[in-house]
This record gives structure tokens, C-alpha cells and sequence, in this order.
């Protein structure tokens, strides 16, 4: 077992951020945001307006994110390929338009959906920030204040203009912010304002391999990428997630605090009895084997030297485990993998280890289960509540899962 602390990285290392420009002059400040953003650690996505061409072309901001820019509903109209603006805005963390004219602030309150900008924002899931730029006049404008006011309510975050000289000449607040500033900024907002911030969860993932011999085990076809796409989605959302690792070959997620590389069922319990008392949160996502061999034998068997049976004894409940020392401000979701529809197995082990919800898949739904980077999910909770998801990336499965549990069981 190996204990490794993820060391400290820039507060926007692997936080996805779609950066949208309208058409302000101070979209040549977008170049600078654009390269500050990545300095910093963050994947980032643009998306212009047509308004946003005519200032900076669509060639400069793809050269500094190293990623194509989107700015229409198609990629190629002869070949009729589309920009998908849904997966856009299910792909951030946040998105941020900077800068944003009073047009786009006002289509963002009215629902408008007249380019391939304001699609995406009608699509997002995620949170979304504005750094305004326009003249003096128009800022103080009566209906600007007013939509502005309304996007705060919504939950915008609103990066206020700075003031100074504007590009009618005139001198007063419009100015966006700098980008040196907007990106502290952004690094504050992470830190502080996401839905798990200062909640410490402990996640389970992978198989355990329980061994024969010195080159043989009992094991079963876990990946381990659903609990890893949960524990990048925690850690997106601000959480301080430790995750168990049975034997996998998948790389740490951006912002896990740190990672316990396990092999055994035995294991994975130590590390778990250790850090679960400390925690607010459990996620046992980890296919843990139910029985290891009474006998290990230390050699390679050889063909001619394999005992005609094997013992099996059971391995300790994790989840039980978990489930029976739970205490009254934790919260624990186990998952369950059924090969029928499983829902009254699941249910029962809700209720049989003390559980807060339980995840069910079942290998019947194609593309879900063991090897697949796709789930289908049914999530059952103790009082009888159920929610389903349809066929998804396991990532976007985990966002879903994340956003579910902090509604329903705020933990």
C-alpha cells in the first residue's frame, strides 16, 4: 500500500474553461486572459461571436489555446458537420465571457440564441462569469444595470469593469478587467465558492487482485474510470477527495488531494478504517473482491503443481464496515453491479449496510459496466426516492451524480 500527496499545483491546474468573446475592443485583452488562463493550469475552449472576429481572429486565440475556435453552428458546411454547443457546455467547469458587450448581457437574460456564444450558454450546466466591457454610457444605462442585476440574481458571476480611459475617448467605468485580474479572480471564485468546497470525501475505485501464487490472482474486469471520474468531478467542485486505488493504470485527477494505491481487498479496508472517520463523504465505487484463497502460495505454481481446489475465505465488507461506524453528519453512497435488472439487490443493500443512496448498473444496458468509458445509471435512495440517468460518458455521469447528491443529501 503507497500513500502519494498530490503537491501543490496553481488553483486553475486542470479546470475547463470555455472563454467566450463578443465584439468590444477589448477582445485584444482576451489574447493576453487566454495565455494567463493557461499559465495558470487551465484547459481552455473559445468560442466568438461574429461581432468578436471582426477585433481578434479566430487563428490568434486557437495558437494560444492550442485548440480549434468555434465561432458558427457549423464546422463545415459542405460536409454539413455541426458544432455540438450542448457538449460545449457540459465540457466546463465555467464559462466566462470576457469580454461581454451589453448585447450579449442582454440576450443572456432574455434567453437569446442568435449565435453559436449564446447557445452554448443556454446549454450550460456549469457556472458562468461575465467580465463586461463597453462605454461609459452604456454601462451606466438603466436597462445594462438592470440585466445586470438580473444575471447576479441567476448566479453570474460579474467581474466588475475597471475605470479609466474608454475607447470613445471618454474616461469613467467600462474598462474590462485586466486579465492578470480576472484570472485572480477566477482562482478566488475556485477556491471559495464551489457548491464542495471544504468537504472531505473518500472514494473507492478499481478491483482488488487477491493472490494464488507469486503471478496469479483473483481479480474481476473493474477499469477503475468511474470512481476516477467521480473523484476528478468532486475535486472539480471543490471537495478534498483521498482516493483508494485498487490496481489500476489510469493517472491521478487534477486537484485529488491524495491517492492510497492498494492491491487487496484487505488493503483497501486498512486505508479505508484509517481515513473514514476523518471524512464527510464515502463513495465505495471500488469492485472489491467478496473472497481471497485461504492459501497463498509465495512460488509460481507450474503446470502439473495447481492444487485440484482452492479455499476461499470472504473478504471484510468494506462498505458495511463503513456503513456501521458511519456517524451522524457522513453521508455514504455504495454502487452496485447487478447482472438482472438488480434493483431489489440494491435495494437491499441499502438497507442492509446502513447506506444514504446506492448506485446501480446493471450489465444487461450495453455500454455499461466493467471496460466501457459510457455508464447508464439508477441511483436509489433510503425512503424510496429513485433517479435515472440515461446512457452517458462516465464522466458526465459522475457531474450528474455529484450535482444529485448535494441536493439530496447535502452532505
Amino acid at each position: 500500500m503507497s500513500l502519494a500527496s498530490t503537491p501543490s499545483e496553481p488553483m486553475l491546474t486542470g479546470r475547463r474553461i470555455v472563454l467566450g468573446l463578443t465584439g468590444s475592443i477589448a477582445a485584444y485583452k482576451s489574447a493576453t486572459l487566454a495565455r494567463e488562463l493557461r499559465r495558470r493550469g487551465a484547459d481552455v475552449r473559445v468560442v466568438m461571436t461574429p461581432g468578436a472576429t471582426e477585433f481578434i481572429t479566430p487563428l490568434t486565440m486557437a495558437t494560444l489555446v492550442d485548440h480549434p475556435v468555434h465561432s458558427d453552428f457549423t464546422e463545415d458546411q459542405d460536409a454539413g458537420v455541426w458544432t455540438n454547443h450542448v457538449e460545449l457546455g457540459i465540457w466546463g467547469d465555467l464559462i466566462l465571457v470576457a469580454p461581454a458587450t451589453a448585447n450579449t448581457l442582454a440576450a443572456m437574460v432574455h434567453g437569446g440564441c442568435d449565435n453559436l456564444l449564446q447557445a452554448v450558454l443556454l446549454s450550460a450546466r456549469c457556472p458562468v462569469a461575465v467580465a463586461p466591457a463597453m462605454d461609459l454610457d452604456m454601462f451606466t444605462h438603466d436597462a445594462t444595470q438592470s440585466n445586470l442585476a438580473t444575471l447576479k440574481e441567476r448566479g453570474v458571476d460579474v467581474i466588475e469593469p475597471g475605470t479609466g480611459p474608454l475607447a470613445s475617448g471618454l474616461v469613467g467605468k467600462g474598462r474590462m478587467a485586466e486579465p492578470e485580474d480576472i484570472a485572480d479572480h477566477l482562482e478566488q471564485w475556485f477556491a471559495k465558492d464551489l457548491p464542495y468546497a471544504g468537504k472531505r470525501v473518500v472514494i473507492t475505485a478499481g478491483p482488488t487482485h487477491e493472490p494464488l501464487d507469486a503471478v496469479r490472482f483473483l481479480g474481476n474486469r473493474s477499469s477503475g474510470k468511474m470512481g476516477f471520474a467521480l473523484a476528478e468531478a468532486l475535486a472539480a467542485q471543490g471537495a478534498e477527495v483521498t482516493l483508494v486505488a485498487g490496481p489500476v493504470s489510469l493517472a491521478t485527477p487534477d486537484r485529488v488531494h491524495s491517492r492510497v494505491d492498494v492491491s487487496t481487498a484487505m488493503d483497501m479496508n486498512d486505508a479505508v478504517q484509517k481515513i473514514w472517520p476523518r471524512m464527510d463523504l464515502g463513495i465505495a465505487c471500488a469492485a472489491v473482491s467478496d473472497f481471497r484463497p485461504a492459501v497463498t502460495s509465495e512460488d509460481k505454481w507450474h503446470r502439473g503443481d495447481v492444487p485440484p481446489a482452492v479455499e476461499l475465505i470472504e473478504n471484510p465488507d468494506i462498505l458495511a464496515g463503513m456503513g456501521a461506524t458511519k456517524q451522524h453528519h457522513q453521508r455514504l453512497v455504495g454502487f452496485a453491479l447487478e447482472s438482472d435488472d438488480g434493483v431489489a439487490s440494491a435495494e437491499g443493500k441499502l438497507a442492509r449496510k446502513n447506506l444514504d443512496a446506492i448506485v446501480l448498473n446493471s450489465l444487461r444496458d450495453a455500454g455499461a459496466g466493467f471496460g466501457h468509458d459510457t455508464n447508464k445509471v439508477s441511483v436509489l435512495f433510503q425512503g424510496g426516492k429513485s433517479v435515472s440517468f440515461e446512457l452517458k460518458s462516465k464522466y458526465e455521469v459522475a457531474q450528474d451524480l455529484v450535482e444529485l447528491w448535494r441536493t439530496t443529501l447535502n452532505p
